[in-house]
């Protein structure tokens, strides 16, 4: 089998990041682990992730700013969404991955899979939901976005 290492951007502690990294690794691909909140992003480079999603999907529904309404992403420009999200990396949805110039925000190991050479990979279950944090329903606020 093929090495391939996948840039994973998470936040750290995150309950879905740490589920989507095993199932990545138990698909066969490694991972190059970053925190998401740590990276120095520039808009042009955060904006490649969110290729063919519309723009209210580029956020992290749970992010506190979010979920207050401070923050309405259907209301804001691409260079205003951008911005906020250089500014305050919660808002950006999770995980971003990358594989040279293949780039995603959020969860789909279906687009991950065709990069392994071997023909017999089989692919983990997917729970159905592994984007929204399962914190969010209970009365402890989620984890922070």
């Amino acid at each position: 089998m093929n090495r391939v290492v996948l840039e994973f951007y998470e936040k750290p502690g995150c309950i879905n990041n740490r589920k989507q990294k095993a199932l990545l690794q138990a698909a066969g691909f490694e991972l190059n682990v970053h925190n998401l909140l740590k990276q120095p992003w520039q808009a042009a480079d955060l904006k490649r992730f969110f290729e063919g999603l519309p723009l209210p999907q580029w956020f992290n529904a749970s992010a506190p700013r979010i979920k207050q309404e401070k923050i309405k992403p259907f209301l804001l420009t691409e260079q205003e969404a951008l911005a906020e999200m250089v500014e305050d990396p919660l808002l950006i949805r999770r995980p971003l991955i990358a594989y040279g110039d293949l780039k995603q925000a959020g969860f789909d190991l279906n687009t991950w899979l065709p990069l392994l050479e071997q023909s017999d990979v089989k692919a983990p279950e997917v729970p159905n939901d592994i984007e929204t944090c399962p914190r969010q329903s209970r009365d402890v606020g989620g984890c922070g976005g």
